[in-house]
C-alpha cells in the first residue's frame, strides 16, 4: 500500500506546503443544519434566488409541442438534403422561431426551446413509445415521474406530427439493424442488459470545451471552422462528407448568434415597458450582456455565465442527450471572477447571487422520458448535470480558489436537485475546503459528491490521456470522469444486470422462473446440478460474462453506427477539440478521444451469491445444488430456514472486511472490467467499463428472480458497490469502516466509467463538532484507501417514513439517491422503499 500510496502523489506531484487562501462570502465552518427540517426558512440570503426557486417549485411538469412541430417543419421541407445538413436547417428553424420566455426576478435568460420546466419532443430518436403511452398509459396517470399535455389541441398535434416520423425515428432503425439473440437479452426481451439511453434519446455525458468558447466566442469559432473550410481538398476521398460538415457546422453557430440577439431585442422591448427602475436596469443589463455574448467573448462574470447557460441549452436543444456536465467550472469561470472582483470591484456577494440565480436556472430544462425508462430510473430532469470543483491543477498543485468556496454556498443555499455538485479531493485538500464540504453534506441534501483524484487520474491514464489532460478530469452524469472538450466517452450507454447473469450460470443458461421458465437465454456453461468445484463455477461465470458482454457491446455498436447516420451534432461538435480540424462531426469519431462506456448492476448480489454456494455446496456440503435451485424456483417458499442462514453472518458477506467474501466481490468486479475493458467501437475508440447502478437496481430488481444472496422475485438487486440489503435484512453488519475497507480491496481505477458508493447516516451520528470531525477522517480515511467516489445521505429511515406518509410536509426534501439528488415524494415508492432499506450506518 505505500509504495502505491507513492505511486499516486507522483502523479499529482502535490506540493505540501499549498495552502488556500480562498474563501467564500460566509465563514468556511459555517453550520447550516442537520438534515431535512419541515417548515423552515428560506435557506438563501438574497430574496430573489428564494422566489426563484419557489416558482420553480410551483411550476408544473408540462409537455410542450414547439420543438415538435418546428424540427418537423424543417425535415419536411429539407428531405433531400443530406442528413447532417437536415439537422442543422431543423436547428435553424427552432432558433429563429421558438417562443422565447424571460421571467420575473430571472438575471440568466434562455430555455431549451420550450418554457421553464416543460419537456420537448425529441422526435429523431424515438416517437411510437410517445404515441403509445398518450394513446394506452397517459403520461400524468403514471404512478412518478408525470407529465402533463396542456389540452386536447396539443395532445391531438403531438400525435399527428409522430405520424411523419414513423420509421424514420433512431428507435426504430436500431431495433431493426438488432438480431433475435441481441434483442432477446436487451430491453427488449429479458433484460440482462438495457440500453435505453441512447436506443431512445441523444448523446450526452459529455462536457464541451468551456474554455474555448468564453475565450472565442461564437465568431472565433466560426473563423476556426470557415478557415479550415477553405483548406479543404477537392482531392479529399471525404471531401462531400466534410464540405457537409462544415456547412452545417456554420449555420448552427450562425443561428446560435441570431438565438441569443433575439433575447437581447426582447430584453430591450421588456425594460422599454418596466415601470420598476430596479429591473429595467436589469432587463437593460442583460440586453446587453447578450449582444456582447452572441459573438464576442465575454467581459464579465455575468456575461461569462450567461454564455454558458446558453451554450449548454444550445445542445440539449439540439441533442437531447442525458447528462450534459459543466466541467471544471471553478477553474474555467475564475479568470472572469478575478477581473471582476479585483479589477471593477465587484462584491464577492453578487457574484454569489448571480451563482445562485444560475443554479435555480440549470433545474428548468426537463425530459420526458419512456415508462420503461422512469421504471428503472426515476427523475424528469435530463439528468448528471454536473458541476465539477475543486482537484488539482495541471502541475499537480491543490486548485481551490474562491469560487470553489463560493459554488458550495450557492449549493447548500439553493438546495436543489441541480446542479449535481462534484468535490474533488486529493491527500492535500485544504481544511477549510474539506470543513465546509461536510458542513454542505451534514445539511442533508445530498451535496456534494465526492471524488478521488488519485484512482480517478489513475483510471483517465489507463484510456491513453496524458497525464496533464488526466489531471484536468471533470465528472459527467453520476460518477463518469471525462476530459472536457476532448472526449466523446458514450458513458453511461448501457445497465448490464449481472444479477441476471448469475442466473444462467447457476441454471445452464436457462431462465430459472416465471412466465419464461426453463427457457435458454445464455449458453450452456454448466449448472448448480453439474458443477463438481467451486472452480468450475466460476470458470462458469466467466464465460456467461464473456457471452452477454459480447451481446451488449454489438447492441451498442449498432446504436453507435446509427446514431452518426440518423443524427449528427454539428453545434455541440464544434466544442470538442479533432471535429474542426478533421472536419468529422463528433458522431463519426472527429473527438480527440471516443469510447462507449457500459456499467455493471448488481456485484454484490454476484458476490454473495457465489459465497452461499462456496460455503453451502462446497465447504460445508450441507446443501445440494439441486436445494439451492429448487429454493429459488420457490421464491424461497418452504425454504424459510435456509432463507435465513443465507441473509445471516454464518454466510460471509461483502461489506464486512471479511477476505474470503470481499475477494469474491473483487473477482466480479475484475471479471467484468476484463470483458469490457479494451474493446473497439465504431468511432476507433475503446469501451471502458463502470461498477455503479445509478437507482438501476431497483428496476432491474423488478425483472429479476430470486438469487442466493437471500433476495426474493422483484426485490431490489444490490446498489452500486455497495454491500447487499434484502427484505431479510442488510448483509453489512461491522459499520462503516469495514464497508470502506472492503470496497477498497479492488483497484477502482479499473472501471475508467468510475464507481459509485453510497453511504446514510441517520443525522444525530454527525451531529455537532464531534461528529463533524469525525466524518472529515472518515473521508481522509477512504481517500488514502484509493476509493475513487463516495456520497452521503444524512438522512434517517425514520424521517423518510415520515415522508411517505405526510408527503405534503417534504416537499421540497432532498435525498441522495444514488449519483444524483431527488425530491423524495417524487420517487416511486419502490425506489423509496430501496432508500429506507439501505443500513443506516453509524461510526
Amino acid at each position: 500500500m505505500e509504495h502505491f500510496q507513492a505511486d499516486q502523489a507522483s502523479l499529482l506531484d502535490i506540493n505540501s506546503d499549498h495552502h488556500t487562501t480562498a474563501s467564500g462570502v460566509e465563514a468556511f465552518d459555517k453550520v447550516y443544519g442537520l438534515g431535512y427540517e419541515v417548515g423552515h426558512e428560506d435557506w438563501s440570503p438574497y430574496p430573489r434566488v428564494n422566489k426563484l426557486r419557489q416558482a420553480f417549485l410551483d411550476r408544473p411538469y408540462d409537455i410542450d409541442v414547439e420543438r415538435l412541430r418546428l424540427v418537423t417543419q424543417a425535415y419536411q421541407q429539407n428531405e433531400a438534403s443530406p442528413r447532417i445538413l437536415q439537422c442543422a436547417y431543423a436547428f435553424e428553424n427552432i432558433l429563429l422561431k421558438t417562443t422565447l420566455h424571460i421571467y420575473p426576478e430571472d438575471l440568466i435568460l434562455g430555455e431549451i426551446a420550450a418554457p421553464a420546466k416543460a419537456s420537448p419532443i425529441y422526435p429523431e430518436f424515438s416517437v411510437d413509445w410517445i404515441i403509445d403511452e398518450i394513446l394506452h398509459s397517459p403520461f400524468e396517470q403514471r404512478a412518478n415521474d408525470q407529465f402533463y399535455i396542456r389540452n386536447d389541441e396539443d395532445r391531438a398535434e403531438i400525435l399527428k406530427l409522430c405520424e411523419y416520423w414513423k420509421g424514420k425515428s433512431a428507435n426504430e432503425i436500431i431495433t431493426a439493424h438488432l438480431d433475435e439473440d441481441q434483442k432477446k437479452g436487451s430491453h427488449m426481451g429479458e433484460k440482462v442488459f438495457q440500453t435505453n439511453n441512447y436506443h431512445f434519446a441523444g448523446i450526452g455525458h459529455f462536457a464541451m470545451d468551456f474554455n474555448k468558447l468564453m475565450t472565442l466566442g461564437y465568431d472565433g469559432v466560426l473563423t476556426q471552422t470557415r478557415e479550415a473550410f477553405a483548406r479543404l481538398s477537392k482531392q479529399d476521398p471525404d471531401f462531400g462528407e466534410k464540405r457537409d460538415y462544415y456547412k452545417a457546422t456554420i449555420i448552427t453557430l450562425e443561428a446560435a448568434k441570431k438565438y441569443i440577439t433575439r433575447y437581447a431585442l426582447l430584453a430591450e422591448k421588456m425594460a422599454g415597458k418596466e415601470a420598476d427602475q430596479v429591473r429595467k436596469q436589469e432587463l437593460l443589463t442583460m440586453a446587453q450582456n447578450c449582444h456582447q455574448i452572441a459573438g464576442g467573448a465575454p467581459q464579465s462574470f455575468w456575461q461569462a455565465a450567461q454564455l454558458f447557460n446558453f451554450a449548454v441549452t444550445l445542445t440539449q436543444i439540439e441533442g437531447n442527450g442525458h447528462s450534459i456536465s459543466y466541467g471544471r467550472m471553478d477553474q474555467w469561470l475564475h479568470p472572469f471572477y478575478e477581473k471582476d472582483v479585483k479589477e471593477r470591484a465587484v462584491p464577492k456577494s453578487f457574484i454569489l447571487e448571480l451563482i445562485e440565480v444560475l443554479y435555480v436556472k440549470m433545474n428548468n430544462p426537463t425530459k420526458l422520458k419512456d415508462k420503461g425508462t422512469v421504471k428503472v430510473r426515476n427523475g424528469r430532469g435530463f439528468g448528471g448535470e454536473s458541476l465539477t470543483i475543486g482537484g488539482v491543477d495541471n502541475n499537480g498543485n491543490d486548485a481551490t480558489n474562491d469560487l470553489t468556496m463560493l459554488m458550495l454556498e450557492a449549493s447548500v443555499h439553493t438546495r436543489m436537485m441541480n446542479p449535481w455538485v462534484c468535490l474533488r479531493m486529493h491527500e492535500k485538500t485544504p481544511y477549510e475546503l474539506k470543513i465546509k464540504t461536510i458542513e454542505c453534506i451534514r445539511a442533508g441534501y445530498g451535496h456534494p459528491k465526492l471524488f478521488n483524484d488519485g484512482p480517478a487520474i489513475k483510471a483517465m491514464l489507463g484510456k491513453g490521456v496524458t497525464l496533464q489532460e488526466a489531471r484536468n478530469y471533470a465528472v459527467v452524469g453520476c460518477v463518469e470522469p471525462t476530459i472536457p472538450g476532448k472526449e466523446h466517452g458514450w458513458l453511461d450507454a448501457g445497465y448490464v444486470n449481472t444479477a441476471k447473469m448469475m442466473e444462467m450460470v447457476i441454471n445452464g443458461g436457462r431462465i430459472l422462473s416465471g412466465p419464461n421458465a426453463g427457457m435458454q437465454l445464455g449458453p450452456d456453461t454448466g449448472s448448480l446440478e453439474t458443477y463438481q468445484t467451486f472452480e468450475q463455477v466460476l470458470e462458469s461465470v466467466d464465460k456467461q460474462f464473456a457471452y452477454w458482454c459480447d451481446q451488449l457491446c454489438s447492441c451498442l455498436n449498432v446504436t453507435d453506427k446509427i446514431h452518426r447516420t440518423i443524427k449528427p451534432t454539428p453545434y455541440i461538435s464544434a466544442f470538442f477539440e479533432g471535429c474542426i480540424e478533421s472536419g468529422r462531426d463528433m458522431t463519426n469519431g472527429g473527438v480527440k478521444y471516443n469510447g462507449t462506456a457500459p456499467q455493471a448492476a448488481g456485484i454484490a448480489t454476484c458476490a454473495d451469491s457465489l459465497a452461499t454456494i462456496k460455503k453451502l455446496m462446497f465447504d460445508s456440503k450441507k446443501y445440494t445444488g439441486t436445494q439451492l435451485l429448487d429454493a429459488l424456483k420457490n421464491n424461497w417458499v418452504g425454504y424459510e430456514k435456509l432463507y435465513a442462514l443465507v441473509n445471516s453472518s454464518k454466510i460471509p458477506h461483502y461489506g464486512n472486511d471479511i477476505d474470503e467474501a470481499d475477494e469474491l466481490f473483487t473477482f466480479m468486479f475484475e471479471c467484468y472490467c476484463r470483458h469490457i475493458n479494451g474493446r473497439i467501437n465504431p468511432r476507433g475508440g475503446k469501451f471502458s467499463p463502470g461498477v455503479y447502478t445509478v437507482n438501476a437496481n431497483v428496476g432491474m430488481g423488478l425483472y429479476t428472480n430470486a438469487s442466493l444472496d437471500g433476495r426474493k422475485n422483484e426485490e431490489p438487486i444490490s446498489d452500486n458497490m455497495g454491500p447487499v440489503h434484502t427484505a431479510g435484512g442488510s448483509h453489512d453488519i461491522h459499520g462503516p469502516t469495514a464497508i470502506v475497507n472492503s470496497v477498497t480491496k479492488v483497484d477502482h481505477s479499473l472501471a475508467t466509467n468510475g464507481t459509485l458508493l453510497n453511504l446514510r447516516f441517520p443525522e444525530d451520528a454527525v451531529s455537532g463538532t464531534e461528529g463533524r470531525d469525525i466524518l472529515v477522517s472518515f473521508i481522509d480515511e477512504y481517500i488514502s484507501k484509493q476509493g475513487m467516489h463516495v456520497q452521503f445521505n444524512i438522512m434517517s429511515s425514520e424521517k423518510m417514513k415520515a415522508a411517505q406518509r405526510n408527503p405534503e410536509l417534504y416537499k421540497d426534501m432532498l435525498v441522495r439517491v444514488a449519483g444524483y439528488s431527488a425530491y423524495f415524494v417524487e420517487l416511486g415508492k419502490p425506489l423509496q422503499d430501496d432508500l429506507i432499506q439501505r443500513t443506516e450506518l453509524r461510526f
